[in-house]
């Protein structure tokens, strides 16, 4: 058979170190101890000080065996971590695996992050020709295709200009209809068409079912599962460096939502120091308001929400949104739906939020929150603060009882109990 891509026990590892902990020490152990460092520091200044640390070697992928043949669409899924990311880079040679190998047949156009091969200084025609120059294109070849690249990026108007004056927006778009349209046998995309608006997304998977129907190979990094469902015809979830399933999108994709409901029902983020705003926890509380993965679809249900205000920030939007395993939005819930005149003005401190959603609302399946909290700070316009995408999956369950006939034989992704009036 033919194929586009193998890989071979693919394997990449890292050396990473941890600040070892140690007693608490007193006056004098201090004083000495950083003599002792001092002296050390003088006698050999090129040597780390590695007593602080404890050395762990780290790996990132482990036994990757994979097989894509031309014209395959092949996404790639998993937690944050999983290895995603890291393989895109072995492939399109960036960086070289610890063990294994892997073989390409094919010219290679790798789109792994904004503007990648890109140089600021220089304008966006003069990128156009440097990149497709990088992909190993011609003058010629690059010419013949300029006029289609500009049209489709938008950015006729600003060509002449920089790119380090684009937007990220601006930027990615340039940069995805280089890779896409130099006729690559190969095409490595990760999550940059997050960047780009809803139009525009639809535009760049429109262009990549366009190269595969043309026999080409993509490799589709996304946490966006409507579009995996939409371009993939063969997805593999990664998790912690290793492949633990593949196969069709709808099987795959399940089992990727799956992994979230063996949790608590509460994520706790890690804390970042970001401007205006933090969310630090994402839950979903049963009717007992107890953090649970799974609820049942006849009883209330609460969405959980804890985030830090840093600054005084007007305009402010809290919202989280319900999507399906296939990335549609169910419903948006803003914290100023009941008074859409006040709570516009959020001050600095710690802020909890709960939702109440009625049973038999939802009807049974697996679902994801999104969060995001918008606002102006002082002397900046009105941006996005902080956001969480697809954190927190959940499912709604049946639970055979006679009251929930209601739920069970009828489709959709809501159903609501409502009053009816019945009249002969």
């Amino acid at each position: 058979m033919t194929y586009a891509l193998t890989t071979e026990k693919i394997g990449k590892s890292y050396t990473i170190g941890h600040m070892r902990r140690k007693h608490t020490l007193n006056l004098r152990e201090v004083l000495a101890k950083n003599a002792r460092s001092l002296v050390q520091r003088l006698r050999h200044p090129l040597s780390s000080n590695r007593e602080l640390f404890d050395i762990e070697e780290f790996w990132a992928l482990r036994d990757i065996n994979l097989k894509v043949t031309p014209g395959e669409r092949v996404g790639l899924i998993g937690r944050n971590g999983a290895g995603k990311s890291t393989l895109l880079k072995i492939l399109s040679r960036i960086t070289e695996p610890t063990t294994g190998r892997a073989r390409l047949y094919g010219r290679v156009s790798a789109l792994l992050q904004v503007g990648t091969g890109f140089h600021p200084e220089l304008t966006g025609r003069e990128n156009i020709f440097l990149n497709g120059a990088v992909l190993g294109m011609g003058r010629r070849e690059i010419q013949g295709k300029f006029d289609e690249i500009v049209a489709f990026s938008e950015v006729e108007q600003f060509l002449d200009t920089p790119v380090k004056r684009y937007s990220s927006g601006m930027y990615v778009r340039l940069a995805f209809a280089v890779a896409a349209h130099l006729d690559p046998e190969i095409l490595l995309v990760d999550e940059v068409l997050a960047v780009g608006d809803i139009d525009f997304q639809k535009k760049c998977l429109g262009r990549m079912n366009t190269v595969a129907d043309q026999g080409r190979t993509i490799l589709f990094v996304s946490h966006n599962m409507a579009a995996i469902s939409r371009l993939c015809n063969r997805v593999v979830l990664l998790d912690k460096g290793r492949i633990i399933q593949e196969g069709d999108p709808e099987t795959i994709i399940q089992a990727y939502f799956a992994q979230g409901e063996q949790s608590s029902g509460l994520l706790v983020l890690k804390p970042e120091n970001k401007p205006g705003a933090q969310i630090e926890e994402i839950g979903i509380a049963n009717e007992d308001e107890q953090f649970s993965s799974s609820v049942k679809v006849h009883r209330d249900f609460f969405l959980h929400l804890r985030f830090r205000v840093h600054e005084k920030l007007d305009q402010a939007r809290v919202a989280i949104s319900v999507l399906t395993q296939d990335g549609t939005t169910v419903f948006v819930t803003m914290h100023t739906d009941e008074n859409p005149g006040e709570k516009r003005e959020l001050l600095p401190g710690d802020y909890r939020a709960r939702v109440r959603v009625p049973a038999h609302f939802l009807n049974v399946g697996t679902y994801s929150l999104n969060v995001q909290i918008i606002g102006r700070r002082p002397g900046y316009g009105r941006v996005k603060l902080d956001h969480a995408q697809q954190a927190l999956n959940f499912r709604v369950e049946q639970t055979g009882t006679i009251s929930l006939e209601v739920n069970a034989s009828r489709p959709g992704v809501v159903t609501p109990i409502l009053s009816w009036s019945l009249e002969q």
